[in-house]
C-alpha cells in the first residue's frame, strides 16, 4: 500500500489529465520567474534540472508503453546527465556535440510524452488544450537552449547587448528572444546573424504562427464541441 500510495504521488502530474495544468503552473514558474530571476545562481540551477529529471523518469515509468521504450527513455536521460556533467570539466568539441545532442532529445521526449498525455483515448477537454501550450513552451525552451549553443559556439552569430543586471543569464536572455520569436514579436534587441542561426529563427516563427492554429485551435474547438454535446445530452435527460 505504501509503494503504490508513492507511485501514484509521483505520477499525480502524469496520471490524470489535470495534471497538466499543474505543468504548465511549473513551466511559468521556471520560465518567467525562476530563470530571469535566479538564472545566475548555478547551484539554484541544478536543482531545478535535477527536479525536471526525476519528472521526466515519473513520466516514463507512467506513459512508457513497452519495457524497451522505458530503457531507450532511460538511456537517452543517463546520456544526458553523463554529457551535461563531462562539459563542465572537458571542453572539447565531441563533448559539447554529446551535450547538444542530448539536451536536444531530452527536449523532444518530454514534448512526446506531453503529446500522448493530449491525444490519448478519450474526449478532448480543456486539461488536453493546456498540455498543448505546454508544448507550446517546452518548444520555446528547447528553441533557448539551440541558440544558446550557437552563440557560445559560433563567434558573432547572434548580436546581443546584455543588460546591466546580475539576474540576466545568456540562458534568461535566449529564453526571451524565444519566446519573442515564437509569438513572432521580434522587439529586435537580439538579432540572428549567422545563416545557421537565422534558419533556425525562421523555423521557429513558423512553428509559432502554424502550431497554435493547427493544434491548439483544433483541441479548443474539439474541447467546445464536447461541451455541447454534453448539454444537449443533459437537458435530453431532463426533458
Amino acid at each position: 500500500m505504501i509503494k503504490q500510495k508513492k507511485y501514484l504521488f509521483l505520477n499525480h502530474l502524469w496520471d490524470k489529465e489535470s495534471g497538466l495544468s499543474g505543468m504548465l503552473v511549473l513551466l511559468f514558474i521556471m520560465h518567467f520567474i525562476l530563470i530571469p530571476i535566479f538564472g545566475s545562481y548555478s547551484s539554484f540551477m541544478v536543482i531545478i534540472n535535477v527536479f525536471w529529471m526525476l519528472f521526466l523518469i515519473a513520466g516514463i515509468i507512467s506513459l512508457s508503453k513497452s519495457r524497451k521504450h522505458t530503457l531507450l527513455f532511460i538511456i537517452i536521460l543517463l546520456l544526458f546527465v553523463l554529457f551535461r556533467w563531462l562539459s563542465v570539466f572537458i571542453q572539447t568539441p565531441f563533448v559539447h556535440l554529446g551535450d547538444i545532442v542530448f539536451t536536444v532529445l531530452t527536449f523532444a521526449l518530454l514534448i512526446y510524452l506531453v503529446l500522448l498525455k493530449v491525444f490519448e483515448p478519450g474526449p478532448i477537454t480543456e486539461y488536453r488544450v493546456i498540455g498543448s501550450i505546454v508544448v507550446y513552451m517546452i518548444l520555446a525552451n528547447l528553441w533557448s537552449v539551440i541558440y544558446l549553443f550557437i552563440y557560445e559556439h559560433i563567434p558573432g552569430a547572434f548580436q546581443i547587448t546584455l543588460p546591466p543586471f546580475e539576474s540576466n543569464t545568456l540562458q534568461a536572455n535566449f529564453l526571451y528572444f524565444s519566446y519573442i520569436t515564437i509569438t513572432t514579436t521580434g522587439y529586435g534587441d537580439i538579432f540572428p546573424l549567422h545563416p545557421a542561426a537565422r534558419a533556425l529563427v525562421q523555423i521557429e516563427a513558423i512553428i509559432g504562427v502554424l502550431y497554435p492554429v493547427i493544434l491548439i485551435g483544433r483541441l479548443v474547438s474539439d474541447a467546445n464541441e464536447n461541451k455541447s454535446k454534453k448539454k444537449q445530452e443533459q437537458s435530453t435527460d431532463i426533458n
